[in-house]
Order: C-alpha cells, then structure tokens, then sequence
C-alpha cells in the first residue's frame, strides 16, 4: 500500500500527462488546414517548424544605435549636403539659408563657371570660406556619397554597389561579405535594409553592415509584435518575405503571391519558385538573377525549393515593407500556381492542370 503523498502526487502527474498524449494523438486536425491565412501561419509554424534548418533566432530590436554619420567635424566646420536631386540654385539657396554666402544669384554664377557639376554628398565647409572656396571644395570630391540600396538584392549585389559608391579594395569588398556572417549565421542574408545612405567613404565595411542592419532593426522592429501575435516566426517570415520580394511583379502583386506560398506550405507541397534556384545556382555571368533552366532544376542545394520541401534555411534577398506586409497579410485564395505574363500580369490557378493552360495560354501562345 503507498502511503507517501509524494508519491501519490508523481502517480497523478504521470497519469495526467498520459491522457493528455491520448487526447492530442486523436484529436480531430482538419481545422489546421484550412485555407484562411490565420489558419494557413498556424498550420506551417506546427507542421514545419522542425523541418526547416537554418537560423531561428533574428530578432529585430526597438532601438535606433544606427552607427554616427561621421566623426566630429573640426572646430568652426560644419557638415554642407548635397541631395541627389539639387541644381545650382537650390545648392546656392540652401547655402544661403545656412549662412555660408550672402548672395544666392551671385554663387550659382560661380557655380556654373566650372566645367563640372557638383556632385550629390556631404562636404566640409567653413562660414570663413569665400564663395570662390566654397565652389572650389563643392566641386571637389564629397567626404560623404549617396547610395542607394533597392529592395530584393543579395549580399553580393549590395557589396558591389557599395564598392562601386565608395572606391573599395577587393579586400574591402570582402570583408562587407564576411561581416554578417561574423555576427552568426542568421545575420548571412537578408538584413541590409533597402534606403537610400549618406555613407562615409572612409568608413570601415563592418561598420557599414552595421549601419544597414540597425535600420532593419528600427524599420521591422513594430512588425516583430504582429507576427508573434498570429503564431508566426520571425526568421521563417523573413525568409519567405525575402522569397515573395524577388517572386513578385510589384508590390500590388505580393499579397496574392504570399497567399499562394503559404497554401503551398500549408499543404506540404514544393515552393518551387524560380528566385530560391537563382539564389543557390549563383552568378552566371549574365547577373544572379538570369531565368533558370531545366538542368538548373537538378541542383542539389537546400536552395532548390523544387527539389526540397518548406523554407530555404536563410532569406535570399533583403526585403521590404511591402514585402514583410504581404507575408503578414496575404491574400486569402485557393490558388496554388501562378505565372507572370509578357507584362508581367499575375494569373493564378488553383490545380496543376489550370496552371499548364495559364502556361499555354500566356507564354507560349504570347511568343
């Protein structure tokens, strides 16, 4: 005869535990594969979530530690900017606004004396400065250039746009291409945020990663809460942002193409979409992102979401806002293909056999 409670107490909790195992085992589950997008999130976090590799654990953060501008200027200089859309009489304006000239009218007769137009970026001036100095700094090179990074390029991409802005080594350019992985895997792909960056052209590649990654942190920061709230997580919801950014034809036709990524998932069906083959096969010599062919579909790689089910371990591209949008909220539909036309107009079809007619009817008959 037990007469211990404690063990009374552990015979209960095991007793417990085991009619709960039972109770889920047969529960009915038809209610996870429903198509709306609550449903479809919830369906592809449980049945997923331990098939998928790759990292788990990005986290974007409320804080805005976005790296300086620029060192401090000397004592009685001050930071002029040049935007990528001023002329010479919005340069002379601003000019004088800020007190370095008296006479607008004057200077961009100055200005446009020189055989060279000024260039967009940041320059250091002085108020001691003459107006002849001031047009002979202005038509210098600038201590800081504009670059702009677009949405849906990989890391390479960015490096080669940063090291065309900025006049990088190639030692430069690879260290741009090693400092995300040094922070750990999750931060490979995905997290320089598309804006356009006053940038420093002396500064380190490291530090300018970490420029483009605090704005990530700050831009995607208010969605982390959203998508916790449906179930969803983050690092999987990037990465099928990143896919939607480089499957869309504009951000009008993200919504649908997520709704159609997330029923694919929903049913443990293939992605099967061209961009994660593009992403795994590489430069071509025709750019990253040069149609797929058949002998591209053979590749083995975690990347070939046409040969492998669920995600790619890791995004391909850096999304955007629209694109982490449509991920968020999809559009509900039964669709489970779909194609962009010549214009590229997006048709989609719930079955195989309506997705090969949609082919005929919109590319071969088209050509």
């Amino acid at each position: 005869m037990i007469n211990s409670p404690k063990i009374w107490f552990s015979i209960l909790v095991i007793l417990f535990a085991i009619g709960g195992y039972f109770l889920l085992a047969h529960s009915d589950n038809s209610e996870r594969f429903s198509n709306s997008p609550k449903k479809i999130t919830e369906a592809l976090v449980e049945t997923i979530a331990d098939s998928v590799t790759g990292p788990v654990g990005l986290t974007p953060k409320k804080e805005n530690n976005i790296p300086p501008p620029e060192p401090p200027l000397p004592e009685g200089t001050d930071r002029f900017v040049v935007t990528l859309a001023d002329d010479n009489e919005q340069i002379a304006q601003k000019l004088a606004d800020a007190g370095f000239i008296t006479d607008a009218s004057v200077f961009v007769n100055i200005l446009e004396k020189s055989k060279t137009a000024v260039l967009s970026g940041a320059y250091k001036l002085s108020q001691e400065m003459t107006p002849t100095q001031i047009s002979q700094v202005l038509h210098g090179k600038p201590y800081m250039k504009w670059v702009f990074i677009k949405e849906g390029l990989r890391k390479e991409e960015i490096a080669t746009i940063l090291s065309n802005a900025l006049g990088w080594s190639a030692k430069d350019k690879s260290a741009w291409l090693t400092a995300g992985e040094a922070k750990g895997p999750e931060y490979v792909e995905g997290v320089y945020y598309p804006d356009t960056y006053l940038i420093p052209v002396d500064e380190e590649p490291a530090v300018i990663a970490g420029r483009l990654i605090s704005k990530f942190n700050e831009k995607f920061a208010p969605y982390l809460p959203m998508f916790t709230a449906k179930n969803i997580n983050w690092a999987r919801a990037l990465t099928l942002a990143s896919i939607v950014q480089r499957e869309a034809a504009n951000n009008a036709d993200m919504p649908l193409v997520a709704g159609i990524l997330w029923n694919r998932l929903n049913q443990n069906m293939a992605l099967g979409v061209d961009a994660t083959l593009q992403y795994a096969r590489g430069d071509t010599g025709a750019g990253f992102w040069a149609p797929i062919t058949l002998a591209d579909k053979e590749i083995d790689s975690p990347f070939n979401t046409y040969k492998y089910k669920g995600l790619p371990p890791h995004p391909i591209s850096n999304p955007g806002i629209s694109a982490i949008e449509a991920v968020l909220n999809p559009t509900a539909t039964d669709c489970l293909y779909y194609l962009h036309d010549r214009d590229r107009v997006t048709h989609c079809a719930t079955t195989y056999e309506e997705h090969q007619a949609n082919i005929q009817k919109y590319l071969v008959e088209e050509s």
